[in-house]
């Protein structure tokens, strides 16, 4: 069954992304003007050219980096290559929910953003190209996703506590920092990655819980079959 590490950990994102995103509604809601969002938005431009990230060009370009790890891209070929893998070595229940997360995943984020209809910040704030609305953020939802489940298989092939806390702190770390690259490169508001991040948690529980039940029942079926 697939259990314990991945739950704990998406548990907590999705009570700590959650509550501060519904924190930052309530501040933008009574401040009118943008609040959180606008302020730590722009606290990532310079003072005397806010359509210029903070730093170096180089960490610009260390932010477009991890940015596509969060893209369809990336995250295509090491789902496939993963569900794959999974169905090789006979581990369907792993499979079906890679399958069920990631698949499931694209289509609630898009939805969603169709929905919410919501603008993107100024065009000229942009360090990448964007095509599609704001909320959720696809990169930080589908990156939570990906990421904490294919850690989560990963640190059940290890029996050391630190072995599996190691995986899954690599994990949380890559998806953390692709939902903070879209905002410091202009194209997403601090609360669309805070929404990206509970949305992915709450998706990839809800996959997880739905695959181990049909697991279960499937096998309780055989089991009395078998004694039949």
């Amino acid at each position: 069954m697939i259990r314990r590490p991945e739950r704990r950990v998406l548990i907590t994102l999705l009570i700590v992304a959650g509550a501060l995103w519904a924190f930052n509604q309530i501040e933008n809601h009574f401040s009118g003007a943008g609040g959180i969002d606008k302020a730590v938005l722009m606290s990532f431009r310079t003072a005397a050219d806010p359509t210029e990230p903070v730093g170096p060009k180089w960490v610009q370009e260390f932010a477009r980096d991890i940015t596509a790890l969060g893209s369809f891209t990336i995250l295509f070929p090491v789902i496939t290559a993963t569900v794959i893998y999974l169905f090789l070595t006979r581990r369907k229940t792993e499979a079906w929910t890679m399958m069920a997360a990631t698949g499931g995943g694209i289509a609630v984020a898009s939805l969603i953003k169709n929905l919410v209809a919501r603008p993107r910040p100024d065009v000229l704030l942009h360090s990448v190209y964007v095509s599609s609305f704001s909320f959720p953020s696809g990169h930080a939802m589908m990156s939570a996703v990906t990421y904490l489940t294919l850690g989560a298989l990963t640190a059940r092939e290890f029996k050391r506590p630190l072995l599996k806390a190691y995986v899954m702190a690599l994990a949380v770390i890559v998806t953390l920092f692709v939902g903070l690259s879209r905002v410091y490169l202009g194209v997403h508001w601090p609360s669309d990655v805070l929404g990206g991040w509970s949305l992915g948690a709450a998706w990839a529980l809800f996959c997880w819980n739905a695959v181990e039940r049909f697991d279960k029942r499937r096998s309780l079926k055989r089991t009395v079959t078998d004694v039949q």
